[in-house]
């Protein structure tokens, strides 16, 4: 159902099933059904990994480290602010050229985060 909720109500409900998995009170129905994982190292300092797929889930997106590196905006190397993010799917449920054009969608919502608050986005 996370297609029908907005930014906050999915941060919230992370931070609470997250909240729960840490205190070793969340249920297994809980923690199954998903059709989708996030997998983040970054606080470990990774800056990117190759996920698995878990079984029965269409795809994983692999978050890595933020880091400064120099960056080419306009023709000129200037300081920037680098993540990377590598997406794995079954590709028997995910077409390729699909699960590109959503790390694509990825990209822009982090690059232009206001996105999110427009209509449409």
């Amino acid at each position: 159902d996370a297609d029908r909720k907005d930014v906050r109500a999915l941060a919230a409900e992370r931070r609470d099933v997250e909240a729960r998995v840490r205190a070793g009170t969340a249920t297994p129905p809980e923690l199954s059904g998903a059709t989708f994982t996030v997998a983040d190292l970054s606080a470990h300092g990774i800056r990117d990994f190759v996920p698995v797929v878990p079984l029965g889930q269409a795809g994983v997106l692999a978050v890595g480290a933020v880091e400064e590196r120099p960056v080419v905006r306009a023709g000129a190397v200037v300081p920037g602010v680098t993540l990377r993010l590598t997406l794995a799917c079954d590709h028997r449920i995910l077409h390729g050229a699909e699960a590109a054009g959503f790390l694509r969608r990825v990209r822009e919502l982090l690059e232009q985060p206001l996105a999110l608050a427009l209509p449409g986005a």
